[in-house]
């Protein structure tokens, strides 16, 4: 035994655990440096006066992935003309296509089957295989939704979707239910130790960060006040309690990892609420806030008893959208490729052809 030992044995066990935990652990954190994300070096790009923080952050190591992970798929068909019989026609109890030929309704058929049905069911995911008319398969009904909510986006929300636009496959990505949704969190019980107002459970939509675990169901179901920071660092100077301000603060967070920037993507470290300095990109973010309520609002909430139990969440709430639904980590979904552009059934009553577009509207680059 050592003099150090002699005087406290209990410190030398300390320092041989100590140790070993070292050996188990220094693995694994230097297997956690090949992650990409926490790889250096990363890159900035100065975007406002110089020591202001105006900057943009972003990493070469995740280009790669986030190429791959935003690839669009080529158009199974191509777009067929508007001609023949009308799917009305062809085909019973068409409550939204009623405006396709029955070409166009087969084409956008079949592009939704490879967009979301999972491979082993196809056609039979959405439709009773002995009646495709029948809507006793609660995915019918949900997919009806579906189209009627893409066609209304693409008509009506161009202050956010510009004329990229979204298809089916913005969200699922190949999958029936899109990676990333929400359901409302249960509400903050009292415990011996006290109340922790829904904070500390971190979970991956806010960042793991320690702040309200369910700002959506605030701002992107509900329509509470977001821009809450006082017009003076005083006292008395606004009335916003400061958990309307961790449940901003969440909301930002989680816009800001969905589009993969910083916070001032969209806001002007000087004054984060003033509009007048405002980068221009907070003005589709604007709208993308209350277009997503207007998903959640109109769209999905409204399939809650469509829904079975187990497809609910704990709350007995329907599964809703937030922005990493669509953009999963850049800035414009899909990096930006105008897939809608060779899907014109999902136009609504928006024009996304080329020659709409032009060129200049079609350049994306990542900030």
């Amino acid at each position: 035994m050592s003099f150090k030992d002699k005087r406290n044995p209990v410190s030398g066990r300390w320092a041989r655990t100590t140790g070993l935990i070292t050996m188990l652990i220094l693995p694994l954190g230097l297997a956690a440096c090949n992650d990409p994300v926490d790889v250096p070096p990363l890159d900035s790009q100065q975007i406002g006066y110089r020591g202001t923080g105006m900057e943009q952050v972003s990493n070469p190591g995740l280009d790669a992935l986030l190429v791959k992970l935003n690839e669009v798929p080529p158009p199974i068909y191509d777009p067929v003309p508007a001609d023949g019989p009308m799917a009305t026609e062809i085909y019973q109890n068409i409550q939204v296509l009623g405006d396709l030929t029955a070409d166009q309704f087969d084409r956008l058929m079949a592009h939704i089957t490879e967009w979301v049905a999972p491979p082993e069911q196809g056609c039979n995911y959405c439709h009773n295989p002995e009646n495709l008319a029948d809507d006793s398969v609660y995915t019918k009904v949900v997919a009806r939704s579906m189209i009627s909510m893409t066609r209304q986006i693409n008509s009506d929300w161009g202050d956010h979707v510009v004329q990229t636009g979204v298809t089916c496959y913005s969200c699922h990505r190949g999958a029936p239910v899109p990676a990333n949704i929400w359901f409302a969190a249960p509400p903050p019980t009292t415990k011996m130790v006290g109340w922790d107002g829904g904070q500390n459970h971190p979970v991956e939509a806010i960042n793991y960060s320690s702040l309200p675990v369910d700002p959506f169901s605030a701002y992107l179901l509900n329509d509470e006040a977001i821009r809450i920071a006082a017009p003076k660092a005083l006292p008395g100077a606004h009335d916003a309690p400061i958990q309307q301000t961790e449940k901003t603060y969440a909301l930002m967070i989680h816009m800001s990892q969905s589009l993969g920037v910083n916070c001032t993507f969209c806001h002007n470290s000087r004054s984060f609420g003033d509009w007048t300095q405002s980068p221009p990109q907070r003005t589709p973010a604007w709208h993308g806030i209350r277009m997503t309520r207007m998903i959640n609002q109109d769209h999905l909430k409204p399939l809650t008893d469509v829904f079975p139990e187990n497809r609910l969440g704990p709350l007995g709430d329907v599964a809703k959208v937030n922005c990493s639904t669509c953009h999963q980590g850049v800035n414009k979904p899909l990096l930006g490729a105008p897939m809608l552009r060779d899907h014109p059934e999902l136009w609504g009553t928006a024009d996304f052809s080329q020659k709409a577009s032009g060129t200049a509207a079609l350049t994306f680059e990542q900030p």
